[in-house]
């Protein structure tokens, strides 16, 4: 049987969606070739914006394209190579599947941007590490001058991620009940939602390569408080001996009360933020303001979580009446009901 061509995409160690990605290309056993952002990348195309990670697929005619954003990209290598599938077949355990890697995505990176640059030992750590992934060709000089210069201008980014002083202990307080969460879920269970690894599974390691592995904060938490976590984490990272079956998953309608735990911490803390930013960006606010977990919560409106809830409409709106019944039983008093 013949190769595949590899996939060529571009990234950095220290982001989450690129170790996500490159989780997801391991467990399905694609061939491909990470070029280091900032290195030579002869051939390749820059985006449009550049996100990491970028991948490069061909057009009808064979050109590269560029294209990011991690979960369409699942999406289409599920669509193009239909072996190992990530995404679950039953529409209704995927419709679950998409609510917990949009969570992860989108409300766990929060925790990672917060922690890595909120605290003094984080800052120092990133400031010095991630310039030498991609520049550390240069002299100690220079790349202290890189250094300085990240963090310069990585603690100002952190108003677009919400974190503040009065989110600050909202986040803090939702990491630690996902790890316990989750903890608790990998006592009896080897993925969210099931023997198998979904989108949400990918998701949510992107995101804990850097908390409970990278940045020194979050990782002394995730070491004594959820030790499983930290240890999945890792293995995670490479799935390339697992032999999954269809028979792997959970039912929709009978989730285990650990799986359910995980969506109730998504419908507590990243539900109600969709919800107001949605209004806030539709109204053209110039604030989100919300109250999260009891506490009041303010940030810039963030025209992506729109779409992010637009998208999670769209599938639920495409479900028929069976799985539709089946999700809504699933997700009933999780609080990520309110979404639809």
């Amino acid at each position: 049987m013949s190769q595949p061509p590899p996939i060529a995409l571009k990234g950095v160690p220290g982001s989450p969606y690129t170790r996500k990605m490159l989780g997801v290309l391991r467990y399905r056993r694609l061939p491909y070739r990470l070029v280091i952002a900032s290195h030579d990348a002869p051939g390749l195309p820059m985006p449009k914006v550049n996100l990491l990670p970028t991948f490069f697929f061909a057009d009808a005619d064979g050109a590269l394209q560029p294209v990011t954003d991690s979960s369409p990209i699942l999406r289409r290598l599920d669509a193009d190579y239909p072996e190992r599938r990530v995404r679950p077949a039953d529409p209704a355990l995927a419709m679950i599947d998409s609510i917990l890697e949009d969570y992860a995505d989108e409300w766990l990176t929060k925790a990672m941007f917060h922690y890595r640059w909120r605290y003094d030992a984080d800052v120092a750590r990133a400031s010095a590490i991630l310039p030498a992934w991609t520049r550390g060709r240069t002299s100690d000089e220079a790349l202290a001058a890189q250094s300085a210069a990240i963090a310069a201008r990585q603690i100002p980014r952190l108003r677009y991620v919400g974190s503040n002083a009065a989110t600050g202990p909202v986040i803090e307080a939702s990491y630690l009940r996902f790890l316990d969460a989750m903890e608790a879920h990998l006592r009896t269970h080897a993925f969210m939602l099931g023997a198998r690894p979904g989108g949400g599974d990918f998701g949510a390691f992107g995101q804990l390569t850097q908390l409970a592995h990278f940045d020194p904060t979050p990782m002394a938490i995730a070491t004594e408080r959820a030790p499983r976590v930290s240890a999945w984490t890792g293995a995670v990272e490479d799935l390339s001996g697992l032999e999954p079956t269809d028979a792997d998953w959970f039912e929709a309608t009978a989730l285990p009360a650990t799986t359910t735990a995980i969506l109730a911490e998504a419908g507590r803390v990243y539900a109600p933020l969709l919800l107001a930013n949605a209004r806030a960006v539709k109204t053209e606010a110039q604030l989100v303001e919300t109250t999260i977990d009891g506490r009041p919560w303010a940030q810039q409106p963030f025209a992506y979580q729109a779409k992010c809830l637009m998208w999670l409409r769209e599938e639920y709106a495409a479900l028929n009446s069976t799985a539709r019944s089946a999700v809504d039983q699933a997700l009933a008093g999780t609080g990520c009901e309110a979404l639809f």
